[in-house]
């Protein structure tokens, strides 16, 4: 919650300016930068490339996949339109935006080679892992550091002398496709994050963290800071009231459109259904989920927030579904294409990271579940479920979790060397559990 002592915009940029500094002209080689969801992590990216480049320091800027590549590639072109800029790419077919072809000042190649000297050159790590140079870049910034790798790091470490590296701690821990028991605790962890193995090794290196959320509302801000950040905690940028969710067409009565207005009214609401122990596709749960975000678009639902003054209608475009498993995801679809709602997006929480929303309808990841299994109590899982929205979350989930999680406390090995993550998804859940049950409302549909 703001208050009339914190001036958001103020705080974000003391941060910003000092994050600069060092990146600039500190002396450390690296520059890590924490940020909670909705931050600014790309403006900072942005900004800190076109300050290095107008410096005249060329530049590599790594991300972890192509879509985050194009989206830095437009942003830059759109702040400054006579930057050259370059996107490096593979081979394969379609291996860029197809956008990028219409900006004279960006240069595509899938050859370092031919992107030489100009000022900013981005691509993914992948892509960089393949490339040599005779003399490295002076800077690079590395975009979503919390999703790389160490493994990767270390693939690409030889390209530049000094780096920024900026992400998100809460969110979802990089990919591996096989156990990494065996290099549990150790310093070259591959699997373990690049930031964490970074610091590791370079505990001296200047920590900054962006202390302000412009997209989570006053209503989510608090216990998602508490929850996933208590030692990195952040505050809203907006203040209540800020934001407003109205609707044209009244309640039904029915538990999705009770629940609909909660949410609207306190920026949070759980549907729960009778405790049960069902199949991962849920068909109830699936139904609930199609139910309530048919209802969001039937509704006629308008948000007023501080980007604009007049209300802007609630669009099919402006909602995002978001579950554990892809399978999951695929009958969330299915159940609202047999309701006429194409263009909602619904995914799993792995690619709805990093992206924005109106209003969210999460499948809680422990629902219907007759155990709580290290993938569902991911922290980070839950973290983006729960941080994707600009007014409000709505999860669906079957009574009994807070009994489940009780049953299940963990068990995880406790393995020297390693860095503990604090807080842990058992304590994650029960902390948004125990505040959305401030918001229940049962399913009678």
């Amino acid at each position: 919650m703001t208050t009339v002592d914190f001036d958001p915009g103020a705080a974000a940029a003391r941060a910003t300016d000092a994050i600069l500094h060092d990146t600039l002209h500190g002396g450390e080689r690296g520059v890590v930068v924490d940020s909670p969801p909705g931050a600014g992590k790309s403006t900072l990216v942005v900004r800190a490339a076109l300050e290095l480049a107008g410096a005249g320091r060329p530049l590599m800027v790594v991300a972890q996949t192509n879509a985050q590549v194009d989206d830095l590639v437009l942003r830059l072109a759109e702040k400054n339109p006579d930057l050259p800029v370059g996107r490096l790419h593979s081979s394969d077919a379609d291996a860029y935006d197809p956008a990028l072809d219409a900006l004279p000042q960006v240069r595509t190649s899938a050859k370092a080679a031919e992107l030489k000297g100009l000022p900013v050159v981005l691509s993914t790590a992948a892509k960089w892992a393949h490339v040599k140079v005779d003399e490295p870049w002076r800077h690079a910034i590395v975009d979503e550091a919390y999703q790389m790798r160490s493994d990767s790091l270390l693939a690409v470490a030889g390209l530049f002398e000094r780096a920024l590296f900026v992400g998100d701690p809460g969110q979802l821990d990089p990919f591996s496709i096989v156990g990494s028991e065996q290099w549990a605790g150790l310093s070259y962890d591959p699997s373990a994050s690049a930031v964490s193995t970074l610091l590791a090794h370079n505990p001296e290196l200047p920590q900054h963290r962006l202390p302000v959320s412009w997209r989570l509302p006053a209503s989510a801000a608090p216990l998602v800071s508490a929850a996933f950040y208590p030692y990195t905690p952040f505050r809203s940028g907006t203040d209540h009231g800020d934001r407003r969710l109205a609707f044209a067409v009244p309640s039904d009565g029915s538990g999705p459109d009770r629940v609909i207005d909660e949410a609207a009214e306190s920026g949070w609401g759980l549907l729960e259904l009778p405790a049960r122990h069902t199949p991962r596709t849920d068909p109830e749960a699936v139904r609930a989920v199609a139910t309530v975000v048919r209802r969001l678009l039937d509704r006629g639902g308008a948000a007023v927030s501080e980007r604009t003054p007049d209300p802007a209608p609630l669009t099919a475009d402006r909602i995002a579904v978001g579950t554990a498993h892809r399978d999951q995801a695929a009958a969330v679809r299915a159940a609202l294409a047999e309701l006429g709602v194409p263009d909602v997006t619904v995914d799993t929480a792995n690619r709805l990271q990093g992206r924005e929303y109106d209003v969210t309808v999460v499948l809680h990841p422990l629902s219907g579940r007759p155990d709580a299994t290290a993938f569902h109590l991911e922290t980070g899982r839950l973290c983006v479920l729960a941080s994707r929205h600009r007014h409000a979350c709505i999860m669906i989930c079957r009574a009994g979790v807070t009994d489940l999680l009780d049953d299940y406390p963990s068990t995880e090995p406790v393995q020297l060397g390693t860095l503990v993550k604090f807080p842990d998804g058992w304590e994650a859940n029960h902390a948004v559990l125990s505040h959305l049950a401030e918001h229940k409302v049962p399913w009678r549909a």
